[in-house]
């Protein structure tokens, strides 16, 4: 199992003076006007798996149950906010606690987030997972073998990870942990993308998250 190299700072680069800011409207006040709850599902899977392909139908589709979402995307966000970070084990780790750190934010404001990232390493998904409290957090593994990925190669990065232009390609030279006990877990080969989505927003009714909850 792979090593997640988690930056940990010490007492010395912390302030003393930051205080965290209780808002005057709470989370439950917030999550009550949505009539549905505030979860971040975690879609996790290797390059080329369909996770945003999935992540966005799925975010289609609870739009059209009226429901409050948002969808953060890994290449979308690496323009902006991890724009600072490459692709090394410890840049990795980095990206995934920041996204980690906005999706709580973004629960707290009582919305559905939706996030679409490789998260190679378990460790980090857990660490996600421990920010948010329990229920709050799915994990969402899109499930699909390295050679399906390959073939459809829909960025052309596998065939650049195999002659080496790309170092540090998770699933070709650098580890993909796979969830051993997600709460979704999608086999997105030989199925369309409208009922790899409707699976998602099935368990999500079945939980009682969203409107049309089952009893």
């Amino acid at each position: 199992m792979a090593k997640s190299p988690y930056i940990h700072l010490d007492d010395t680069d912390k302030s003393a003076n930051v205080v965290w800011h209780q808002a005057s409207v709470s989370h439950d006040e917030r999550e009550a006007i949505k009539h549905h709850k505030a979860v971040v599902l975690w879609f996790t899977g290797l390059s080329g798996s369909g996770k945003s392909t999935v992540a966005n139908a799925v975010d289609r589709l609870l739009h059209q149950l009226h429901c409050h979402t948002y969808v953060l995307d890994g290449d979308n966000v690496r323009h902006g906010l991890n724009g600072d970070l490459g692709f090394s084990d410890t840049d990795r780790v980095e990206n995934i606690r920041r996204i980690g750190e906005v999706s709580k934010l973004f629960v707290d404001a009582g919305l559905l987030v939706l996030t679409a990232f490789i998260s190679p390493f378990k460790a980090d998904r857990d660490l996600v997972r421990s920010l948010n409290k329990d229920g709050q957090f799915i994990e969402v593994f899109i499930d699909t073998p390295l050679a399906v990925c390959e073939q459809r190669d829909p960025k052309g990065l596998y065939q650049k990870a195999r002659s080496g232009e790309i170092k540090h390609f998770t699933g070709i030279d650098s580890a993909y942990e796979a969830p051993e006990r997600p709460e979704i877990r999608v086999e997105t080969a030989g199925k369309s993308i409208e009922s790899c989505a409707q699976q998602v927003v099935d368990y999500l009714q079945a939980q009682g998250l969203i409107n049309g909850a089952k009893p």
